[in-house]
């Protein structure tokens, strides 16, 4: 499975799923329906997805990842990327391309005025889980690799500088703003 075809197995579960914004649900959804695959289309489909997880590792979406859940480790990266990815291709390339654009999402407007963190743990897992279902063995211990690229060095700055990233994310930090008062 290629990485085409993994964004159309995301828009089938996204179609299938009362909330396509509950990543969670997607995830589950996306999962069930690669079990329906063969076993090595499932092994291709952890590559595909750790491949739009390296394409997604970038300072800028960090930072915004950071402003909206209040903090972001490492793990909390990955898993904002992950409900990231299971909104859909368009949503994703263009929230990669500018993650102020974040703030127009319907989603995260909802989420913030919730106080809900975005971050979906279950997209990491939609391959794994849909191996143990079709096969009930776990992946391979090589079923992918990744290999990040370096962070944006005009970013490196202390995500807690809170005045530097309203001036750098400026349309999250008026929704986030909003929502604080």
């Amino acid at each position: 499975m290629d990485t085409q075809r993994f964004w159309k197995l995301i828009d089938e579960a996204r179609s299938q799923t009362p909330d396509p914004d509950d990543g969670d649900a997607v995830a589950e959804q996306a999962a069930a329906l690669l079990a329906l695959r063969p076993a090595q289309e499932i092994v291709a489909a952890e590559q595909a997805l750790w491949d739009l997880m390296a394409d997604s590792y970038r300072a800028p979406l960090w930072g915004a990842a950071y402003m909206i859940n209040g903090g972001c480790s490492d793990d909390g990266f990955d898993y904002f990327r992950g409900w990231l990815i299971t909104q859909g291709r368009e949503t994703f390339e263009r929230i990669t391309a500018d993650p102020d654009a974040l703030a127009e999402l319907p989603a995260v407007r909802a989420f913030a005025n919730n106080g809900t963190d975005v971050d979906c743990e279950a997209a990491l897992t939609i391959a794994w889980n849909a191996h143990q279902a079709a096969t009930g063995e776990e992946l391979p211990d090589d079923a992918f690799t990744i290999r990040y690229q370096d962070l944006d060095p005009d970013w490196n700055f202390d995500f807690g500088d809170s005045g530097e990233l309203q001036r750098r994310l400026p349309r999250l930090a008026q929704l986030y703003a909003q929502q604080a008062t």
